[in-house]
């Protein structure tokens, strides 16, 4: 497999906010290209480690070769970032420095994985992330109802016309099985049109498949609460998302824990929870990208970069907040 140059969005702003530094430990969720990884590594120099997860196999493999030149510094394994807490365990990486979540698609995954997550590419209607692992994207179209589909396209993807849509994709499967992005694609069009603009109409119903097959939203809520026990008492957090479903999970989650919201049932005459704020926010606001770099690279202008610092806050017993 040939190496590739992938280059990560918010590339610098990411580093800086994580501050890797000597003898760190440092955990990249989602280590695709292996961009932000290299960039860990070189600034922990000499001694700092990675430990790189992805759930995709060619990701971890392509991380392999452009990581190479680290040596053992560098550990990737291929596994998806819903069981974090276990790869830190396995691999000592718990008290880790820094964890970094960089939750866009590479253009290597867009365009080589023959797996279906563009529709600028007739392929099979795969896309997971990890090919041995659940139902493919052929599959859920398949097997679902057209409520099923409907609540998808709408939550996922938030398509506007997603009962349309899903009454379309079932009749169209009636008449012969959606396999390829073509087959998808065809489907989209005749139902809401080519379109004008920048977004071809087929975007959102792609993103709301990918999300529903590698059931993404549940995954990232888990790693994040993961992401938290597994670092240590200065430990940083970054948290780059490409869409608003992400974002506001992200947004929503650092604003929980950095508030220490209580969590007791309603009704409770005190908190027994003891709930204590876990982080503290390093930007109050989403980092966003520069001009140049969206001119360079149009797929960054929808990123944000959010990022937190692990704290040991005092417990505190007092009245219920409910």
């Amino acid at each position: 497999m040939a190496t590739t140059e992938h280059v990560s969005v918010l590339y610098e702003e990411a580093l800086t906010y994580l501050a890797p530094g000597a003898a760190g430990r440092y955990i990249d969720c989602t280590v695709n290209g292996g961009g932000h990884a290299e960039g860990i590594l070189a600034r922990s120099s000499p001694d700092g480690r990675l430990l790189g997860l992805d759930a995709d196999p060619m990701a971890v493999e392509r991380s392999r070769q452009r990581l190479a030149q680290f040596g053992e510094r560098a550990c990737l394994v291929q596994a998806n970032f819903r069981t974090l807490a276990a790869q830190a365990e396995a691999y000592s990486f718990h008290a880790a420095q820094g964890v970094l979540f960089d939750l866009g698609l590479s253009s290597d995954s867009l365009g080589a994985s023959g797996r279906g997550f563009s529709f600028q590419r007739d392929e099979p209607l795969d896309m997971r992330y990890d090919p041995n692992a659940g139902e493919t994207a052929a599959e859920l179209l398949a097997g679902s109802t057209v409520e099923d589909l409907r609540a998808i396209l709408l939550r996922y993807g938030e398509e506007p016309a997603a009962g349309r849509l899903a009454r379309a994709i079932v009749r169209a499967r009636e008449r012969a099985p959606l396999r390829t992005t073509r087959d998808l694609v065809a489907v989209v069009e005749a139902t809401l049109g080519r379109g004008a603009g920048r977004t071809h109409p087929a975007t959102r119903t792609f993103q709301a498949l990918r999300i529903a097959v590698n059931d993404e939203l549940t995954a990232l809520e888990t790693a994040l609460e993961q992401a938290v026990t597994v670092l240590a008492e200065g430990g940083r957090l970054v948290v780059i998302a490409f869409h608003s479903l992400e974002d506001r999970l992200v947004k929503q989650f650092f604003r929980r824990e950095s508030g220490g919201e209580c969590r007791c049932p309603p009704g409770l005459p005190v908190c027994v929870c003891r709930t204590a704020p876990r982080l503290a926010l390093i930007s109050s606001r989403a980092i966003k990208p520069s001009a140049d770099e969206v001119a360079r690279n149009s797929r960054a202008r929808s990123a944000r970069l959010r990022a937190a610092v692990r704290v040991s806050a005092p417990v505190m017993v007092g009245p219920s907040r409910h």
